[in-house]
């Protein structure tokens, strides 16, 4: 079969057009595949961003709270050393309220439960120490009121001792779960490729 000058044109511009496809393809798919690359990079490195924040703010909390732990034994054992630990843990918690969003940055949904509950669980006896702390002052001062009469003496003393043993316990159940919290902080360290050792050995006498 004889092919007119005008087929060999029309064949060159077919050529022409599927090079131009050909390229305008392999474009789009690498553009797709450089932002796939960019995104599970940028993911990469907020997930680790997160795992050091929560890492150095957990290990913080856990040396103040060992802090505590130690002016607890010394003297008054609720005394204002021991608050001011105790505010101070409050003020860590309170970063972590603050950010708590940037949690879901980490993948593992497992260490984000574990993270949080870990938090509640210092949080909430934490607060009532304040609560009980105050009440038991509240009810000091009454003592001091001159004519009280015996009956109300006897009760107020009952309730003082109460709070006392509540606050107690508040604080025994605290340090357990500043207990669990070295073992998040350990399986938080492989996501945030970072060891929070120097922050707990500030805690160490």
């Amino acid at each position: 079969m004889r092919l007119n000058p005008d087929d060999y044109d029309f064949i060159s511009n077919f050529s022409t057009v599927g090079a131009i496809v050909l390229g305008s393809l392999l474009a789009t798919l690498g553009g797709l595949a450089a932002t796939q690359l960019e995104w599970r990079f940028e993911r990469q490195r907020r997930e680790r961003q997160a795992a050091l924040f929560f890492g150095e703010v957990l290990s913080t909390l856990l040396v103040i709270l060992q802090i505590a732990k130690q002016t607890k034994g010394r003297g008054d054992p609720y005394g204002p050393i021991t608050l001011r630990m105790l505010r101070q843990a409050l003020h860590e918690i309170g970063m972590y309220d603050r950010n708590r969003e940037t949690l879901y940055n980490l993948r593992n949904a497992e260490l984000r439960t574990r993270i949080h509950t870990r938090v509640l669980r210092i949080s909430s006896p934490l607060n009532g120490i304040f609560d009980t702390t105050e009440e038991i002052r509240a009810g000091q001062t009454q003592l001091r009121s001159p004519g009280l009469a015996a009956q109300e003496r006897e009760e107020i003393e009952a309730r003082i001792k109460r709070l006392s043993e509540m606050r107690e316990a508040g604080f025994e159940f605290m340090e357990e779960a500043a207990q669990d919290i070295e073992v998040v902080i350990k399986d938080v360290e492989p996501v945030a490729a970072h060891s929070f050792a120097d922050i707990a050995a500030a805690a160490q006498p």
